[in-house]
């Protein structure tokens, strides 16, 4: 049967912790100049309604590492743009390729994509989650301080992709998570009640911060909200990670961010630039996370 990544519930808790640690081995294995081809001649489709800088270049070069190719689709390059149905554009690609990424907005689209095509389709991003920013965000965290089970975390800002994708990995890894957004900004109730006793929203971000292992934020507006911009900025004017918010957690706690970080915005910039801000090694771990989860999925 053709396993697909579209959510991180697509995997179980077993299955996420052997991601991240054959992900740790493919870090030490580059980092040691060891050539790894375990997908030798496979070939990955991107296709990409949602431009990215870390998403093409880490499934792309991790394809390359792995002695694989990967294709780079815009809708330039597709016949979706042009009004193929998405399910015809799936028989026909998956019949080509070994595995399918996509980033797009509506998380339906993937869904659909997945449901006929015959090849492993990997989640991008979507508006709904962000399931491969989690598998690298987790693996960070396990390399700085080891299993994140029964550890906090909070997430500061908006209840967006990556919010959704905090609580899927809560439910999948047993953390608990804080929710510290504006009113009118919450995550979605259906995914919200389904983490049950793990997950809470509180309002204040100091008291939400307050003994956390790990604090997270993304930018106020993603893409295609930058018209909201201006509102957004109000909503979330008490919302910036700051020293002094960082004060609250944990002496020990961790800060991330998916990238682009807007400084002096959804973080401040003393935070992104501290010794407890892991933002690089984040971003480079969707390489080796990403190589583990292809491995995982082809092999």
């Amino acid at each position: 049967m053709t396993r697909h990544f579209l959510t991180l519930l697509d995997i179980s808790p077993g299955e996420f912790r052997d991601i991240i640690r054959r992900a740790g081995e493919l870090k030490r294995l580059r980092q040691q100049g060891s050539i790894v081809e375990t997908l030798k001649h496979k070939v990955l489709a991107m296709i990409f309604e949602k431009s990215s800088t870390r998403t093409r270049v880490s499934f792309e070069a991790g394809m390359t590492q792995l002695g694989g190719a990967a294709m780079f689709l815009s809708p330039r390059d597709t016949q979706l743009g042009r009004g193929e149905p998405i399910e015809d554009t799936a028989r026909v690609l998956s019949r080509m390729v070994d595995c399918v990424m996509i980033r797009t907005f509506d998380h339906e689209n993937v869904e659909r994509f997945a449901a006929h095509s015959q090849v492993p389709v990997i989640n991008g991003l979507t508006d709904l989650v962000h399931p491969c920013q989690l598998l690298a965000d987790m693996q960070t965290f396990f390399e700085h301080r080891g299993d994140i089970q029964g550890r906090t975390v909070t997430w500061v800002g908006d209840g967006n992709n990556m919010c959704h994708s905090y609580i899927n990995a809560a439910r999948q890894l047993d953390f608990k998570l804080n929710i510290a957004c504006p009113e009118g900004y919450d995550p979605d109730p259906q995914i919200l009640a389904a983490a049950g006793e793990r997950c809470a929203i509180i309002r204040d971000p100091m008291e939400a911060a307050a003994g956390a292992d790990l604090v997270v934020t993304d930018v106020w507006a993603s893409m295609g909200q930058e018209e909201e911009q201006k509102q957004r900025e109000q909503a979330f004017a008490g919302y910036q990670v700051t020293a002094q918010l960082m004060a609250q957690a944990d002496e020990q706690a961790l800060f991330m961010h998916c990238l682009p970080a807007h400084r002096g915005e959804e973080v401040a910039a003393e935070v992104i630039d501290a010794p407890g801000a892991v933002v690089w090694e984040e971003a480079e771990n969707r390489l080796h996370a990403q190589k583990a989860l292809l491995e995982f999925l082809l092999t």
